[in-house]
C-alpha cells in the first residue's frame, strides 16, 4: 500500500493540475476603497444578453423544502424534473479550473445545480461544480482537489471527480468515508483528454460518470439532500442590488449583474490583472463553451468561511458550523447566516433564525475569508476577500 501511495504522490508532482505557473499577488494586503468610475467592460449591463430563463409554472406559494421534497423535485434547485429517475443517483462534484484565462470559457457550468467558487493559492480560485438534475456532455477543464472539497463531497454525498491533489489533501480524501467515491484519470475511468487549440484538457461526461459510479458499486442511489428552501416570490426586507462585485485578488475578480428579463444574475469575469481593487479592472461576460449560454445564477450567495493556513500557500477552508453571508436573488440583497453540519449540505437562515427562501433555480456560492469586507459603492456592493 505504501508503494502505491508513493507512486500516486509522484504522479501528483508530475501532473500540472495544482495551480498557475506565473506568480500572482496574494489577497492578504490592505486594499483601498472601490473606485467611483465605471469599470471597463465588453458590453453594457443595460444590454440584455440572450439567456434562457428557468420555467417555473404553477409553483406552490408555500414553496418546497427544506425537507420532504416531492420525488420529482430536485432538492438542490427546487425545480421539478421531467424524468424523476434522474434524481435516483448521487450528485457529482467536479473540479473545474478558472485560471489561466485562456482556459475560459469552461465546459458545462451552465448545467450545474450548484457551483462553489473558492480561493486556492497565489491569488487563484477554482470551481466545485455539482451536477444532479441535468447532465452535461462535457465538463472541464478538470483540475485538482483541495481540502474544502472534503467538506462538500461529504455534505452533498457526491461522487468526486478531480485531477488528483497534493499529497496531504489526497491523504485526507483516501482516509475519508467517501474514499470509494473518488474518480481520477486512470485506465477505465470515464475521464478523457480533449485537445482543442493545442491544450490537453481533462473533461468528463456526467452521464458516463454516473454510470461509472454504479459500475464501481459506489451506492449510486438517491441521497438525503434536505436543507434548502425555495419560494417563487422574493422575501421582504431586501435591499436593491442590481450589480455587485467579488474581488479575490488582483488576478481574480467578478461582477454579477441582474437582468430582469431572465430573472438571473449574469457573471462577468476578469480579463486583465488589476493589482489594486477597482483600478484597471476589465470584464468580459462568461459563457459556457458547451452551449454558448451565458453563465448566470438564480441565486448568488456570498459566505464568509474560516481559511486555516495548513502550510505555505495551502489553506484548509473549514466549511462547517455557521457564519455570516449575503444572498442575492431577484435584484435584491439579503443578510443571511449559513449553516453546515458534518454530513449536511449548506443551508441558509434569516437574521431572525427563520429559513431563507431561495429562488427556484441554480445557485452560485462565492466562498470568501472570515475577514472579508463589504462596501456599498455608487456602482454596487463590493466584497473583498481577506483572510489572516
Amino acid at each position: 500500500m505504501k508503494k502505491i501511495f508513493l507512486a500516486l504522490a509522484l504522479l501528483a508532482v508530475v501532473l500540472s493540475a495544482c495551480g498557475p505557473s506565473a506568480p500572482v499577488p496574494t489577497s492578504t494586503e490592505t486594499l483601498p476603497p472601490a473606485p467611483t468610475e465605471t469599470p471597463t467592460q465588453t458590453a453594457s449591463p443595460t444590454e440584455t444578453p440572450t439567456v434562457t430563463s428557468t420555467p417555473v409554472p404553477l409553483y406552490p406559494p408555500e414553496g418546497y423544502g427544506p425537507a420532504d421534497f416531492p420525488t420529482d423535485v430536485d432538492p438542490l434547485t427546487g425545480l421539478k424534473v421531467s424524468n424523476p429517475s434522474i434524481l435516483d443517483r448521487r450528485p457529482m462534484l467536479i473540479k473545474v479550473q478558472n485560471l489561466p484565462r485562456y482556459s475560459r470559457p469552461q465546459w458545462g457550468l451552465s448545467l450545474a445545480d450548484i457551483v462553489f467558487e473558492y480561493y486556492t493559492e497565489e491569488g487563484t480560485t477554482r470551481f466545485a461544480a455539482i451536477f444532479y438534475s441535468q447532465d452535461a456532455e462535457e465538463v472541464g477543464p478538470i483540475r485538482s482537489g483541495r481540502f474544502i472539497d472534503s467538506y462538500l463531497v461529504r455534505g452533498y454525498k457526491a461522487v468526486f471527480a478531480f485531477g488528483y491533489a497534493y499529497v496531504a489533501e489526497m491523504d485526507r480524501f483516501l482516509s475519508s468515508g467517501f474514499n470509494n467515491r473518488l474518480v481520477i484519470e486512470v485506465p477505465g475511468s470515464p475521464m478523457k483528454r480533449f485537445d482543442p487549440n493545442g491544450y490537453n484538457y481533462l473533461v468528463v461526461n456526467t452521464a458516463d460518470l454516473s454510470a461509472y459510479a454504479t459500475q464501481k458499486n459506489m451506492e449510486n442511489v438517491r441521497q438525503d439532500l434536505n436543507g434548502m428552501f425555495f419560494q417563487l416570490d422574493a422575501p421582504a426586507g431586501g435591499q436593491p442590488a442590481a450589480s455587485f462585485f467579488t474581488h479575490y485578488s488582483g488576478s481574480i475578480y467578478n461582477r454579477w449583474d441582474y437582468y430582469a428579463a431572465s430573472g438571473k444574475y449574469l457573471r462577468w469575469s476578469d480579463t486583465v490583472d488589476a493589482f489594486v481593487a477597482g483600478e484597471g479592472e476589465k470584464y468580459a461576460q462568461l459563457t459556457d463553451r458547451l452551449n454558448d449560454q451565458p453563465i448566470g445564477a438564480d441565486n448568488v450567495v456570498i459566505v464568509k468561511v474560516n481559511h486555516q493556513l495548513y502550510s505555505p500557500g495551502i489553506y484548509d477552508i473549514q466549511f462547517s458550523g455557521s457564519g455570516d453571508g449575503w444572498a442575492f436573488r431577484d435584484g435584491q440583497m439579503y443578510p443571511i447566516t449559513w449553516h453546515r453540519d458534518t454530513n449536511d449540505i449548506v443551508s441558509l437562515t434569516n437574521p431572525d433564525g427563520s429559513v431563507f427562501a431561495m429562488k427556484p433555480g441554480n445557485t452560485w456560492f462565492e466562498v470568501m475569508g472570515m475577514y472579508s469586507t463589504a462596501e456599498q459603492t455608487d456602482l454596487g456592493w463590493r466584497f473583498t476577500h481577506f483572510m489572516p
